[in-house]
């Protein structure tokens, strides 16, 4: 009939606006991206020049200690370290700038891991470093059920710039996927019946919603699982429907799947309730 091809229409074409939304919000996220990729590059020419000149003007002090009595030799190692001592400064500055900081403790130092989603800056994690006689983790702050172990086991004594760095990933990840979640939870709890199911880590996510707010039915079901630990957004999207549901109702679950994996969780569901863009 008619109604039917219409509807199997309009739900195509709401699986199209998804795309482009999906699209579209990509390449915003990569001109926010790119633009502070940029900011980063310029800090760091920046710090490289600030160090050059140092490394000048270290040089210049060291001939003219050389060129007199030697016991002028005292103030060129004072000032060699505390060249040595800016840089590890400006070291600090860098991994500031990109989410991390740290500062230099009697044991060897302490750096601070800052998580954010969507602009939004959320926790912060801790991590103490013994330096001598080898790096190792003093104390830390970091959840249970990030693998730190395994990755300091692979990082931390080769290449402790990678390590926190895929430390940081992990982190960011889990706030943000903790962060969709309770924004599902807080601004549309009239979508979903009871409470959204989720593990520690925030990797598998269960729970019945429908699109209109109305709490006299839950057609649907979703179950997403985040097979990449260094992700916010799900590997995989199961959407099911109620039996005896109207056809365009288990006609459109192939289009909440893909949105659930392409959007962020709440703005998703936000997208599908949307009445202009609502397939049921």
């Amino acid at each position: 009939g008619v109604l039917p091809h219409l509807e199997r229409l309009e739900a195509r074409a709401h699986a199209l606006a998804l795309r482009q939304e999906a699209a579209e919000q990509r390449q915003e996220r990569l001109a926010r991206l790119q633009g502070r990729a940029q900011e980063l590059r310029l800090r760091r020419d920046e710090l490289r020049a600030k160090l050059e000149l140092q490394q000048k003007r270290l040089l210049g002090n060291e001939g003219v200690a050389t060129s007199g009595d030697p016991d002028a030799a005292q103030p060129s190692d004072r000032a060699i370290l505390e060249w040595k001592m800016r840089n590890v400064q400006d070291l600090l500055q860098l991994f500031y700038l990109t989410g991390l900081s740290g500062k230099r403790t009697k044991h060897g130092v302490c750096f601070c891991i800052s998580t954010a989603y969507e602009g939004t800056y959320l926790d912060s994690f801790y991590l103490d470093l013994v330096t001598k006689p080898q790096v190792q983790i003093r104390r830390h702050s970091v959840p249970v059920f990030i693998p730190l172990e395994e990755l300091a086991r692979k990082h931390l004594q080769t290449d402790i710039k990678r390590f926190l760095s895929v430390l940081s990933d992990h982190l960011n990840a889990y706030v943000g996927r903790r962060y969709q979640a309770d924004q599902l939870q807080e601004r549309f709890s009239g979508h979903l019946e009871g409470t959204l199911q989720r593990n520690s880590l925030c990797n598998a996510l269960v729970f019945k919603y429908n699109t209109s707010g109305q709490n006299e039915a839950f057609p649907f079901s979703a179950r997403l699982l985040y097979g990449d630990p260094c992700r916010s957004l799900p590997t995989e999207a199961v959407v099911s429907c109620t039996s005896g549901a109207p056809a365009p109702l288990a006609e459109a679950t192939a289009a909440h799947a893909a949105a659930f994996r392409r959007l962020p969780l709440h703005r998703a569901l936000e997208a599908l309730s949307s009445p202009r863009r609502r397939p049921d």
